[in-house]
């Protein structure tokens, strides 16, 4: 019985993990084809003014963040912060529990 729970678990958990890099990829993926599309926009209109690199910029911080979570590279708020804060939650929780019975 309890093999077959630390099987599940450990499917839940790596179907997680695939959806987060899933999640990652999608937004590079809309990153990059957006940011195109505004240096052509940029280019037909105004080339005197380069002004898509504002927007790359900030959008670029913003995945290069995500990236960072999905592969655990944060030196803050990584998996490790995640799990410590789930036990205390969990903890928590039990102690809200036994108080009330």
């Amino acid at each position: 019985m309890e093999n077959n729970y630390q099987n599940e678990e450990r499917y839940f958990k790596a179907r997680k993990r695939v959806e987060e890099i899933k999640g990652f990829y999608g937004n590079l993926i809309a990153y990059v084809v957006v940011n195109m599309g505004l240096l052509v926009v940029n280019l037909l209109t105004s080339p005197e003014h380069l002004w898509f690199f504002w927007p790359m910029l900030g959008w670029g911080i913003g995945v290069a963040i995500h990236g960072m979570k999905v592969f655990d590279c944060l030196p803050f708020l990584g998996k490790e912060w995640e799990e410590q804060k789930i036990k205390e939650f969990m903890e928590k929780e039990k102690e809200n529990r036994t108080t009330w019975k």
